[in-house]
């Protein structure tokens, strides 16, 4: 099984307390943020084939590192220039980058990667803007992370509505910026990439299969995964999006282009209802709950022994 505990929010950052919690007790409930069912996965180090975590300040877990010694993981860190005006609660970008230096030296290069995104272009943050700050930020972590992914802002109703100065980037700045970040990248031998962007930018030799695809994960546990045909491929992409214990409208890290929250209002008022102690994330089991698990079985390819002649 993969589990992903980041497209819906940031567990590391704002969870990581509970997230050990799960992990000591052997096991966690997810609930579906569209139909309610909960679902129970169990944290069988045996079963679970990498743990993916996708977050923009990973240090209180990484605090922790030790407690997860059993599981192979793949860290998926966003690491931004932007100052409190568009990241109001997220660390600024050279303590993260300290954090992502550690987790690489701990981990390994390969179980580590950079995500610069979203990137929106305004007076203040330019192009030119983000050509310098991402030349800055490839010279401190190409010994780290040997790719770095990147994406434009996409403009959802809840972006318009928290950021309505947020406009679409153009197919030139794109085209500006793949040229430049790429030419930076291969001085410093990043392997640029994009998700879901389509191939516009491949020209500069651009990887735009995905940003957490089978390869990409079987670099980093060191091992082949025979993941069933059509597995965990809920996008418009070749990435495995594994089994999501996230929900939606909890993180607080307040970004303006936040795409999981719909307001910092409801993100409040469900951070009250969240017990560190709960298997679910936000709340508690009711009595009426249905609750379904799901013993999903490890997808690592077994090696067969070479039998001497």
């Amino acid at each position: 099984m993969i589990l992903n505990t980041g497209t819906r929010t940031d567990i590391p950052a704002f969870f990581s307390k509970w997230f050990l919690r799960r992990i000591e007790e052997g096991f966690v409930l997810s609930k579906n943020p569209y139909n309610n069912q909960i679902y129970k996965y169990n944290f069988n180090p045996k079963s679970i084939d990498v743990i993916c975590f996708c977050s923009k300040n990973p240090k209180p877990l990484v605090k922790n590192l030790d407690k997860l010694s059993d599981y192979r993981q793949f860290w998926f860190t966003t690491i931004n220039p932007y100052e409190k005006d568009i990241e109001v609660n997220v660390p600024n970008y050279k303590k993260v980058m300290e954090t992502f230096k550690k987790l690489s030296e701990t981990l390994g290069i390969n179980s580590v990667s950079w995500r610069y995104d979203p990137i929106f272009i305004t007076e203040k943050y330019s192009l030119d803007f983000h050509i310098d700050k991402f030349e800055e930020m490839a010279s401190e972590l190409h010994d780290f992370t040997s790719d770095c992914t990147i994406s434009f802002i996409d403009l959802y109703q809840k972006v318009l509505r928290n950021f309505p100065q947020a406009r679409e980037v153009t197919d030139e700045e794109r085209l500006v910026i793949g040229e430049n970040f790429a030419k930076i990248a291969n001085e410093y031998g990043i392997q640029m990439k994009t998700c879901v962007e389509g191939t516009l930018l491949d020209r500069f030799g651009f990887d735009s299969s995905g940003c957490m695809t089978q390869q990409v994960l079987e670099k980093a546990i060191g091992n082949n995964l025979k993941v069933p045909k059509g597995k965990y491929h809920n996008r418009e992409c070749n990435c495995l999006m594994g089994r999501d214990i996230g929900l939606y409208n909890t993180c607080l890290h307040g970004c303006r282009y936040c795409y999981a929250n719909a307001n910092m209002k409801l993100v409040k008022k469900n951070q009250k209802l969240h017990n560190p102690d709960s298997p679910l994330l936000i709340g508690d089991v009711k009595d009426d709950d249905s609750v379904k698990e799901i013993n999903e079985p490890s997808y690592v390819e077994l090696q067969q022994k070479l039998i001497p002649v």
